[in-house]
């Protein structure tokens, strides 16, 4: 079990940088991507259910990794805010995603591609 934790929190890792490179390099795509947040019901509780299961990985591995109580603490609050997300009707999630997407020009993306990149790398090394 703590094998596979480890293999999803680097899969987590690396979807982060990868998502660093799409901010970066398509950063239209990336705003058109977070527009459909909450769009439908499927892409709704997809969505979270997949933010749990990295953030289950990490409160696996906490112990393991290199800063225990910080991943610990991290992985309990995606865990948590996930599930509030579940109670939050989905026309709301999705008014958020679009107004977010308005004010997140592509620029500001491109500028906030840097930390996805470097916040997915830390993720990588605090398991490695």
């Amino acid at each position: 079990m703590i094998l596979i934790a480890k293999w999803v929190v680097v899969l987590f890792g690396l979807f982060l940088i990868c998502i660093g490179l799409l901010m970066l390099f398509a950063p239209q795509k990336a705003r058109e991507t977070l527009r459909k947040a909450g769009s439908t019901n499927f892409i709704n509780y997809a969505e979270i259910t997949f933010r749990m299961i990295p953030a289950a990985g990490i409160i696996i591995y906490s112990d393991y990794s290199r800063f225990p109580e910080i991943f610990k603490i991290f992985g309990w609050f995606m865990l948590a805010t996930s599930g509030v997300l579940y109670l939050v009707p989905r026309r709301i999630h999705h008014a958020f995603s679009m107004s977010a997407a308005d004010v997140l020009k592509p620029l500001y993306f491109r500028l906030l591609s840097p930390l996805t990149l470097l916040f997915g790398v830390a993720v990588i090394y605090c398991v490695i």
